[in-house]
């Protein structure tokens, strides 16, 4: 927000839950103030019950850019879904045709598995993406089993073929990290999102959105769900919430480190009295 103030920038999310309409405490939607006071592209463009795939969302981050561009601003990536960030950067090969009803059965299926289960499936099927996150490791999976093709290999083959580069080989990366206090921030924002009101969000949410929604598997909100319909006490709710999140502040940490380029990343700690200061040179620099 300081740095689009600043220069008369733009923010394009990056964020592959906050394209949901209605899902908004949950996934921490930046305001209606903080929205007219900055321009925000990728927010609630999505309907909860939409496949939103990170090759949509590249595509569509070019023309969002591209009307940023026309208003005189210049587009700043803001969200922590690696995959949409690198799909920008270096554009995705098309998924193989599967059958609908196939995936939809093998998806619910899979649900029921554990992350260490869905992991030792992966090793199997195709080992090269058994580090990844489960989403990740679903796709994968899915795509073994029903297309014969694993993942990796259809990338090798894509990047062979098309000899594809990045869009912008100068794309320079903000890591904003408070480092080891990140976990009890973790904390607050999670007691923030419930004073809000996000039981009252999910209730009215299960009035109007499918059970099976792809935005239900927004961080939390499976929980959450749990605890509406009274099958789980606020405190244990609270406490399973806090723990994904901080699983999952842990694999984005570890994408960023191993999927972006070292020498084009600059790290911020936002608590540190230089942090606007850094955050603005390095935005001179990329200009």
């Amino acid at each position: 927000m300081d740095l689009c103030e600043t220069y008369n920038a733009a923010i394009v999310s990056a964020d592959s839950r906050q394209i949901y309409r209605g899902f908004d405490i949950g996934t921490a939607k930046p305001t209606g103030e903080e929205r007219a006071r900055v321009t925000h592209y990728g927010i609630d463009v999505a309907r909860p019950d939409d496949r939103y795939s990170a090759a949509r969302w590249a595509k569509e981050a070019g023309g969002w850019i591209e009307c940023a561009g026309k208003m005189g601003k210049a587009a700043v990536i803001v969200g922590g879904t690696g995959l949409y960030i690198k799909a920008l950067a270096d554009p995705l090969f098309s998924m193989p045709d599967m059958d609908p009803l196939q995936r939809s059965q093998l998806e619910s299926e899979l649900a029921s598995k554990s992350l260490a289960e869905l992991r030792r499936w992966c090793e199997g099927l195709d080992p090269a993406r058994a580090h990844l996150g489960r989403t990740q490791l679903v796709r994968a999976i899915e795509t073994a089993l029903l297309s014969g093709s694993r993942i990796s290999a259809l990338h090798a083959e894509h990047k062979a073929a098309t000899h594809i580069q990045p869009q912008d080989e100068n794309a320079t990366y903000l890591i904003v990290d408070p480092g080891s206090v990140l976990g009890s921030r973790i904390e607050t924002r999670v007691d923030r999102m419930l004073e809000a009101g996000w039981a009252d969000e999910v209730r009215e949410l299960q009035g109007n959105v499918s059970p099976d929604a792809p935005a239900w598997k927004s961080s939390g909100y499976s929980v959450m769900r749990e605890h509406v319909e009274g099958r789980l006490d606020l405190s244990s709710a609270r406490q399973r919430i806090i723990i994904e999140t901080r699983q999952y502040a842990k694999r984005q940490r570890t994408w960023f480190r191993h999927q972006l380029p070292g020498a084009a990343v600059t790290v911020v700690n936002p608590d540190d009295s230089r942090a606007r200061a850094v955050a603005r040179e390095w935005w001179e620099r990329a200009e």
